[in-house]
């Protein structure tokens, strides 16, 4: 009985990661497309939020605001300017410069390498043999996707910097939360709701081409970068790692880059150079094994605990 649900579970949660792969997908093609023609970056980072801020908000006051003051305000500022409005506004105006599959290829990719840094860094964890090849993977990888622009133009560069550039604020962010052990649903409701505050100062200071902008266009990125990618996506990766794990559910990683470069290449019709294929193709290489080699040492410690199976 019980392992006929949690089979069942397990495969929920195989469905949860291929819709996830899919929003992020989406947003980072639906992001370029509107960059392309209309919004700003500061736009889609305001509509962002706004409806991530319209799901959440019924979150806090269920919960109240106990919780956030747990956290305090120092650490939930913190948190906020790393993944926060800051965050979007750079990957934003990266991919003001950069396709959106540059965007999906690097971000992921330099989350799992400064994590891995960072993590070296300041918890002075260890690393195995196998998980260090896959972050070297990514490294080759990375290197190798941003080669081509550094003989094209510049501003395909800046793109591809502030991409492994928000990486590394995401990644610094999952540090924090780790070092400071915060709740990830009161981590995440303060970093939304933070981030809310400074839009209306935001819109009257910052460029904006919203009003040029149809109706439909501004409530599908409403509906795509706020709901399903600020709200939906956290939702279904948080029901991932409950079901499958931290380091099972990072294996859902490697999906997004194929996934954005296939939508990217029919809705926008940019297609990846070969090299850049063969860099995707390397870096979801490294963030598999990297992925594979966290979950092994997972298990193995669980088999080492006490009552472990």
């Amino acid at each position: 009985m019980t392992d006929t649900r949690d089979s069942g579970n397990s495969r929920l949660a195989i469905i949860a990661g291929l819709i996830m792969i899919g929003i992020y997908a989406v947003q980072f093609v639906a992001a370029r497309f509107s960059l392309r023609e209309h919004l700003t970056a500061t736009d889609l980072a305001a509509l962002r939020f706004g409806g991530a801020g319209a799901v959440f908000l019924p979150i806090v006051l269920s919960r109240s605001f106990a919780s956030l003051k747990a956290l305090g305000w120092r650490r939930a500022l913190a948190l906020a300017a790393l993944a926060g409005l800051p965050y979007p506004l750079v990957i934003n105006w990266g991919l003001t410069y950069a396709p959106a599959a540059h965007a999906a290829a690097l971000c992921p990719a330099s989350i799992v390498f400064f994590s891995f840094l960072l993590s070296r860094i300041v918890f002075l964890d260890g690393a195995s043999q196998q998980r260090t090849i896959g972050v070297l993977a990514i490294i080759a990888g990375l290197s190798l996707f941003i080669a081509p622009a550094r003989d094209g133009t510049g501003g395909v560069l800046l793109g591809d910097m502030l991409f492994i550039g928000s990486g590394l604020m995401f990644s610094a962010y999952a540090v924090l939360v780790r070092r400071w052990r915060a709740d990830p649903v009161t981590a995440t409701t303060a970093v939304v709701l933070l981030s809310c505050l400074p839009l209306p100062v935001l819109y009257l200071v910052a460029p904006s081409h919203i009003h040029a902008a149809t109706a439909t266009e501004i409530v599908s990125q409403i509906v795509i970068q706020g709901i399903l990618s600020g709200a939906a996506a956290m939702f279904l990766y948080t029901y991932i790692v409950r079901q499958l794990g931290p380091q099972t559910a990072s294996l859902f990683l490697p999906g997004i880059p194929i996934a954005t470069v296939i939508v990217g290449m029919a809705v926008l019709g940019e297609t990846p150079m070969p090299i850049q294929f063969a860099a995707i193709a390397i870096m979801a290489a490294g963030m598999g094994l990297s992925a594979i080699a966290g979950r092994s040492a997972g298990e193995r410690l669980n088999a080492s605990a006490p009552g472990g199976s």
